[in-house]
Parts: C-alpha cells; sequence; structure tokens
C-alpha cells in the first residue's frame, strides 16, 4: 500500500512537467525519424529490427538516469526526512522504480506508435510482450540508477552515467545488428545483458513468440530485474540505516 502512495505522488511529480517526459523520449525519436527511413532502405534491416533496438535505447536513456531525481532528494534534504517515516526501505525504492517503469511504458507506446506510422509491421502480442519485457528491463535500470546515485558524489552522477550508457547501447545491438560485428566486438556485446534483451525483443516483433531469443531475453532480463532490484535494496538499507 504504501508503495502505490509513493508511486502516485512521483507519478503526480513527474506528469506535471509534462516537457521532461517529451525530451526524455527525444533521442530514440529522432533516430527513429533520421536513421530509420535510411536503415530501412539500407537492406540491412526492417523496421521490425530497428524499433526494438531503439525502445531497449529508450530504456537505458530513461530509467537508466532515474538517479538523477535521487541526487536532487539527497541534496535538498529529503531523503533525510524520508528516513524518519515509517515507510519500510522496499517501499521508499519501490515507489520510485514504479513511476520510472510507467514513464517508460508511457514513451514506448508513442514511440511504437510512431514506428507503425513510418512503417513497422509488428503483430500486436508480439508488441505487447516486447513492451512487458522492456518493462521488466526498466525495473532494473531503474533500481540500478538509484543504487549508484547513492554511492557516488552527487556531482558525478549524470557525466559518469552519461559516459557508460553511450558504449552500452552500442553494445547492445540497438541501431545496427551485432551480426555485423567483427568477433571480437560480438563476444564483447555478449557480456552485457542489453544484447539478450534486443535479441529478444527483435524475435517477438517478429512473431517468434517461443523462439530461443525470445525465451533467453525474458529470461535475462527477469535475473538483471531480480538482480537490480535486491542491490539497490541493500543501498536503501545502507543510506537510511
Amino acid at each position: 500500500m504504501t508503495t502505490l502512495v509513493l508511486a502516485r505522488h512521483y507519478v503526480r511529480q513527474t506528469f506535471r512537467v509534462k516537457a521532461a517526459l517529451v525530451f526524455g523520449a527525444l533521442q530514440p525519436v529522432l533516430f527513429l525519424v533520421l536513421f530509420g527511413p535510411l536503415f530501412a532502405r539500407s537492406g540491412v534491416g526492417s523496421w521490425e529490427v530497428l524499433v526494438p533496438g531503439l525502445l531497449v535505447q529508450l530504456g537505458l536513456l530513461s530509467a537508466g538516469m532515474s538517479g538523477f531525481g535521487i541526487v536532487f532528494d539527497q541534496k535538498f534534504g529529503v531523503l533525510e526526512r524520508l528516513r524518519v517515516t515509517p515507510a519500510s526501505r522496499m517501499s521508499l525504492l519501490l515507489g520510485r522504480v514504479a513511476k520510472d517503469v510507467l514513464v517508460l511504458l508511457v514513451q514506448a507506446v508513442a514511440l511504437v506508435g510512431l514506428g507503425y506510422a513510418f512503417g513497422l509491421r509488428a503483430p500486436l502480442p508480439g508488441v505487447l510482450l516486447g513492451l512487458a519485457l522492456l518493462l521488466l528491463l526498466a525495473a532494473a535500470l531503474a533500481a540500478l540508477s538509484y543504487a549508484v546515485a547513492l554511492s557516488l558524489n552527487q556531482e558525478m552522477f549524470a557525466p559518469l552515467m552519461s559516459t557508460v550508457l553511450v558504449p552500452l547501447i552500442l553494445l547492445s545491438g540497438a541501431l545496427l545488428p551485432m551480426s555485423l560485428a567483427p568477433g571480437w566486438l560480438d563476444v564483447l556485446s555478449r557480456l552485457t545483458p542489453f544484447r539478450y534483451v534486443v535479441d529478444g525483443l527483435r524475435a517477438l516483433f517478429a512473431g517468434h513468440y517461443t523462439a530461443p531469443d525470445a525465451l533467453l531475453g525474458a529470461g535475462v532480463a527477469a535475473l538483471f530485474a531480480v538482480a537490480g532490484i535486491a542491490a539497490a535494496t541493500r543501498r536503501f538499507h545502507h543510506e537510511n540505516a
């Protein structure tokens, strides 16, 4: 119950500034509009290949930067005041994560809708399953982002995360399939969970619901979510001990 109350509070806060939702999804939208037509005509892949990759890019940029909000809460003493409330540390974390998942869902639906306008023809069940997979990834990313923000000097979070997220996007194969990569780069990409989520999303958008890539992507995303929330919960307990 406390988690829902906190989630509603954070959602209201976030949706008051609607421009932030737009700018949070701006980079993947620009790739869709400006890079998508070239990608689809190049023969490298189709919209069903590009859009899932852009969804993972959106997840990394949106949920991955969620910790920026808690940096301000630390700076202005909000976390200090929350520490003395009866709310559990798990609720304090999950309320924030639930908000970030909802924000990403709104942005992802808008991106998929725009993709259909450009030529995406993925089956609806595949899109819905793909969004569910993406939300698992978002929960893990948001939780880890908060854990990192609580572990770093306040001024270090934004530059560090911005630097880390760019290679993760490239290694995931979000923009170009990693099958085109040289062997060493392909191996490197397999060391990140995002490669498997991208491949899983692409399988679902192609209608291959029980394909190995789809099942592996779902399994990796679920494990990543459990590990991310567990790590962030430990960090929240330590911060508020």
